[in-house]
């Protein structure tokens, strides 16, 4: 039996929560096609197949310009240190940059087994991928490199394969039917920024957050009463959110609460209120309760 934590890091947008769900086996990270959707380190059990495999979501890597994200760099950079082996995701779609060439310097430093999983092939050429594995073997020790695609699952065994084999002898850190230590109040955050940053436009996502107000868990009628704000930076940024007659807050509270009535098999009420708040990015009680302590 093998077990042990296995740390997923990357640049943004590489695909690393789109992989996690996919060997997790269930939606337990939300995803989007926006950089940086990924804030905070979230945990995923798989059990099965030999062993337990707790996989790391982690931030992406990349240049911090606000406190907020520092926090997030710092989140995924802690996660090097605490993971058993280390699966660097890279988006084989786009040509190796100074951003990967970065990412590849940091996990020199780690003395840990070294996976390279090149994501997205399903967006190769098959005769791009040699020379694009060639490359990477040159920026870092790697043990594997395994391509690999999240959104089809091609290769998925392969990766699974080439992380159980480096994982340490052990019995499993958590029960056969544990998933995610991420709390409901933090998922249901999670839920709404994701139609938030499905339906907004690109500057929106780097200046908002989800505070959850109240959760008032199914009584006896079956329903689930929740409130929350969705912050941002700016009153025109609100007059985005909030949409033309309350149409684009309504539309993303309808999407947010039939996947939360699909996750949490009731009935939901949602109350979603927008506030601008300038600077909130840089305000650490806020930072503390969106999820990113400093120092985790």
């Amino acid at each position: 039996m093998k077990a042990g934590l296995v740390a997923l890091v990357g640049r943004p947008n590489a695909g690393k929560s789109t992989l996690m769900n996919r060997l997790v086996g269930q939606k337990v990270a939300i995803v989007s096609d926006k950089p940086q959707t990924t804030r905070t380190r979230i945990l995923g059990v798989r059990s099965g197949d030999g062993g337990q495999i707790v996989f790391i979501d982690t931030p992406g890597i990349h240049r911090p310009l606000h406190r907020l994200n520092v926090r997030m760099v710092d989140a995924a950079i802690v996660s090097l240190g605490q993971a058993d082996v280390v699966c660097a995701v890279a988006d084989a779609s786009e040509e190796v940059g100074a951003g990967d060439e970065y990412l590849a310097a940091l996990l020199a430093k780690a003395s840990r087994p070294l996976v390279l999983a090149l994501n997205k092939i399903d967006r190769v050429a098959r005769p791009a991928l040699l020379p694009l594995i060639e490359r990477w073997s040159r920026l870092a020790r790697f043990d594997d490199i395994v391509p690999v695609s999240a959104l089809t699952g091609e290769q998925e065994a392969d990766l699974l394969r080439a992380l159980l084999g480096r994982l340490p002898e052990g019995e499993p850190l958590y029960p056969e039917d544990y998933l995610t230590d991420q709390p409901e109040r933090a998922f249901v955050a999670e839920i709404v920024r994701e139609k938030v940053l499905r339906h907004t436009r690109d500057e929106l996502p780097f200046s908002s957050a989800v505070l959850i107000d109240r959760f008032e868990e199914a009584g006896k009628g079956g329903l689930m009463r929740l409130f929350c704000t969705i912050l941002v930076e700016r009153e025109s940024q609100k007059a985005i959110v909030v949409g033309r007659g309350g149409s684009m807050i309504k539309r993303i509270g309808t999407e947010a609460r039939q996947e939360l009535e699909r996750f949490f098999g009731a009935r939901v009420f949602l109350d979603l209120r927008v506030k601008a708040r300038a600077g909130w990015r840089e305000d650490p009680r806020l930072l503390d309760e969106i999820g990113l302590r400093e120092g985790r």
